[in-house]
């Protein structure tokens, strides 16, 4: 019965099937001879990959069992990646394909035929369409469906098709994630008092957190060459407080001019049919946090200053938290990487967001800004108290992002540094970026809060990731028609590890003062 009401009462068909008890007695729905896995069962074959191999886990390792029990342990949407048959390419092309095409449109049909026919299959009498199970197909943009999926036969027909990408579950989450957020989570009150040592003041009346000041940044150095001039900056995160008004009326004051905030949202919240867009605003504070870190204005108030003051931003609200690991969430982060890699003024992309399971939908949104020329900065990870001996997590993961992680403020060279204590380190972190105090985990860099001049403090490899962000936008400042490459190359050439690269912090610190130049 768990299959026949899950399937009754999720959404499946709800426009023919109502959630009564009349119906659920009527419900001719077969028996699966398979029981799903638990999501004890599941979650142990992951951490146990964790411990393993400490990296993140793909859906790509496990059987047709797993994935459909995951998504009967969660909300049954699954993606579903696509592709003409004996395509092997899409990687590289992603941002080129014409879906409208003849291949691409039969390769589409041919998947949306199978999921159709497979589902009125398993369950007689639902008769249910194309678009009860599948979400926005009139309004496809990149080779993925989201589909509704609740057959263990659908999992494995897919599979095996050559037309198929991947299948995913999209709303799985480890447990231990579901009541845990990483230190630099939704949380972002002004702080109720700050040391004097942890900011210094700046014309016209605002004050530079600590952090930018480290003799091994140098960021305030470098706003004598470049403050972010004619450089977007897309942030993919929980959004932007509406009550900020440093990020609204106030984003052009003081030595900031000239500039553009936009602010979108891409996180769809209720369900399914019924599901709806709540707007940009910031519900949660990491998002307003991070756009405080790159773009605050050099303003007035004692407010704090952004690295780089003068760029324009361009907010997105993609998920709710930091752990990306809902479907809306998921769709969100895809939709919005989407949007700034068609957005030819984003140069850089900053997310300091992702999860300890990787997702291909998530993937294709990379792989098109990327190859649309992005620079794409993500965290390599901030601890849950059962994953802080875990490497880079996803999407910083990755190859075509530049993973970044903290580091404490104490190193007297490049041979004891020391990370944050809730950052993430490994070979795939590219750099790092000092933003907590050594004697005490509480001072971390300092930020713009929800609303008002008091900043407030945040930390984790989250800050790290929107300070290296906003050291990208000053050194593209300087030139902008740079490709991404060279202002890579440049950041790298500026940093302490160069022209080596440590095992746990990559490249290492950036000297700003020095890139810039």
């Amino acid at each position: 019965m768990r299959l026949r009401s899950l399937i009754a009462c999720t959404g499946l068909g709800l426009a023919l099937l109502a959630c009564s008890k009349d119906k659920l007695e009527l419900d001719t729905t077969p028996t699966p001879s398979i029981d799903p896995m638990s999501k004890e069962q599941i979650d142990d074959i992951i951490i146990n990959h964790l411990h393993a191999t400490n990296t993140v886990y793909h859906w790509s390792s496990a059987n047709d069992v797993m994935l459909w029990s995951a998504s009967v342990q969660s909300d049954s949407i699954m993606s579903v990646g696509y592709q003409p048959a004996g395509m092997t390419n899409v990687i590289d092309r992603i941002h080129e394909i014409d879906l409208n095409s003849k291949e691409w449109k039969a390769a589409r049909d041919m998947v949306v035929r199978e999921i159709v026919d497979k589902t009125n299959a398993a369950y007689p009498g639902l008769n249910v369409k194309a678009e009860d199970l599948i979400r926005n197909l009139d309004r496809q943009y990149l080779p993925t469906l989201d589909v509704k999926i609740y057959n263990l036969g659908l999992v494995s027909s897919l599979r095996q098709m050559e037309e198929v990408r991947y299948i995913e579950p999209m709303g799985y989450g480890v447990a231990p994630e579901i009541g845990e957020r990483s230190s630099s989570g939704c949380s972002n009150d002004p702080a109720s008092y700050i040391p004097s040592a942890d900011y210094s003041n700046t014309a016209p009346g605002a004050k530079i957190s600590w952090h930018l000041s480290h003799s091994s940044m140098n960021v305030p150095t470098a706003w004598n060459t470049s403050t972010g001039n004619n450089i977007k900056v897309a942030l993919i995160d929980t959004g932007v407080a509406d009550s900020q008004n440093k990020l609204g009326s106030q984003f052009n004051s003081g030595y900031s001019s000239g500039r553009t905030i936009e602010k979108y949202s891409t996180l769809i919240t209720g369900w399914w049919w019924w599901a709806s867009n709540d707007g940009p605003n910031d519900q949660c504070g990491h998002g307003t946090a991070m756009a405080g870190l790159i773009s605050a204005p050099r303003g007035y108030g004692g407010s704090i200053t952004g690295a780089a003051y003068n760029c324009d931003l361009k907010a997105y609200r993609a998920t709710s938290d930091v752990v990306v690991n809902g479907s809306n969430e998921k769709e969100g982060v895809r939709d919005a990487l989407y949007g700034a890699g068609n957005d030819s003024a984003v140069k850089i992309i900053s997310m300091s967001i992702g999860d300890i399971v990787s997702s291909s939908t998530v993937s294709d949104g990379i792989y098109y800004a990327y190859n649309k020329g992005k620079l794409i900065f993500a965290a390599a990870g901030t601890s849950f108290s059962w994953t802080s001996w875990l490497g880079v997590i996803f999407p910083a993961s990755m190859s075509q992002t530049v993973a970044v992680t903290g580091i404490q403020d104490n190193f007297t060279s490049i041979s004891n540094m020391e990370r944050c204590s809730s950052c993430h380190s490994g070979s795939a972190v590219d750099f790092v970026a000092v933003m907590q105090r050594s004697n005490d985990d509480n001072r971390t860099t300092l930020t713009l809060a929800m609303s008002g001049n008091n900043p407030s403090y945040v930390g984790g490899s989250s800050a790290a990731t929107a300070t290296t962000a906003g050291i990208a936008a000053l050194v593209w400042g300087t030139n902008p028609s740079q490709s991404r490459s060279q202002v890579l190359q440049r950041l790298k050439n500026a940093s302490s590890y160069y022209p080596n690269r440590d095992g746990d912090f990559g490249w290492g610190t950036i000297d700003a003062a020095v890139a810039v130049q």
